[in-house]
C-alpha cells in the first residue's frame, strides 16, 4: 500500500511541472484581446460641472448662430463621452464595462444583429429591467437591463473617436441607422434605452443631467444649424 502511494506522489513530482509547461505554452500560443482603443476625454471641467448639463439658455449670450451651436453640442458631449454611452458604443466587437471601460466579462460578442451571439444573447443575462444583486461583490450591485439591451451598430461606434468625428458621425445617415435630424432629436430626447444611461441601477454613476435636458440641447443644436466642432 505505500509503495503505490509513493508511486502515486513521483507520478505526481514528475508530471506535474511538464502539465504546467504545456499549459503556460497554449497560454502563449493565443493571441491575447487586443487593447481597447481610447476615447477621447472632455477638457477637465469642474466636478460639479461635469455631473450637470446646461440650460439651452445658458448659451444665449453666443451671439454667433453657428459658435453658439458648436457650444451646445460640446455641452452634450458630457454625455456622449460618458462611459454609460461609450460602453454600448465600442469599436470592436465585444461591450465595455465599468467607469474604465474594460472589456466585457463574461467576453461575449456582438453577433450579427448586434444582440449577441446564439447560446450568449444580450437578453441571457440583461432583462427587460435592472435587477439588484444581493451578497455579491461591491463591484457589482446590479445587472442592468432594458427590453431593448444591445449594442449600437459598429457603424455607430464612438469609442476612440473626438467629439467631432462622433457629432459627424451622428448626421451621417449612412451612419446613424437613416435617420433625420428631426429623428435623431426624437430619439435622443425620447428613446427608453438612451434614457436608461440615466438609471443605470445601483453600483453604477449616471450621466449627467437628465434625458430632457439632454433632448432640449439636442433640439436646440439643430435649431442652430447642427454645426460640429473641429474635433
Amino acid at each position: 500500500m505505500r509503495n503505490k502511494i509513493r508511486a502515486g506522489l513521483l507520478a505526481a513530482l514528475i508530471f506535474a511541472p511538464a502539465i504546467a509547461i504545456s499549459s503556460m505554452g497554449n497560454a502563449q500560443d493565443r493571441a491575447p484581446e487586443a487593447p481597447a482603443p481610447s476615447t477621447p476625454a472632455l477638457p477637465p471641467v469642474d466636478e460639479a460641472d461635469e455631473k450637470s448639463l446646461k440650460s439651452v439658455a445658458d448659451f444665449d449670450a453666443i451671439a454667433d448662430q453657428t459658435e453658439r451651436s458648436i457650444a451646445i453640442f460640446q455641452e452634450t458631449g458630457k454625455v456622449l463621452l460618458h462611459p454609460r454611452c461609450v460602453n454600448c458604443h465600442p469599436a470592436g466587437d465585444r461591450p465595455l464595462q465599468g467607469m474604465d471601460m474594460h472589456l466585457h466579462q463574461p467576453p461575449v460578442r456582438r453577433g450579427d444583429a448586434n444582440f449577441g451571439e446564439p447560446g450568449m444573447m444580450c437578453n441571457t443575462c440583461h432583462g427587460p429591467a435592472n435587477v439588484p444583486v444581493v451578497a455579491q461583490s461591491e463591484n457589482i450591485q446590479s445587472i442592468p437591463g432594458n427590453p431593448n439591451w444591445h449594442l449600437a451598430p459598429i457603424e455607430m461606434a464612438w469609442q476612440g473617436r473626438s467629439l467631432g468625428d462622433i457629432c459627424r458621425q451622428i448626421k451621417d445617415e449612412d451612419r446613424n441607422g437613416g435617420k433625420t435630424l428631426a429623428e435623431l432629436v426624437d430619439h435622443m430626447a425620447n428613446d427608453d434605452l438612451v434614457g436608461w444611461g440615466w438609471h443605470p441601477g445601483k453600483g453604477r454613476e449616471p450621466v449627467p443631467g437628465t434625458q430632457k435636458q439632454f433632448g432640449e440641447l439636442y433640439k436646440a443644436w439643430a435649431a442652430t444649424g447642427a454645426h460640429c466642432p473641429d474635433s
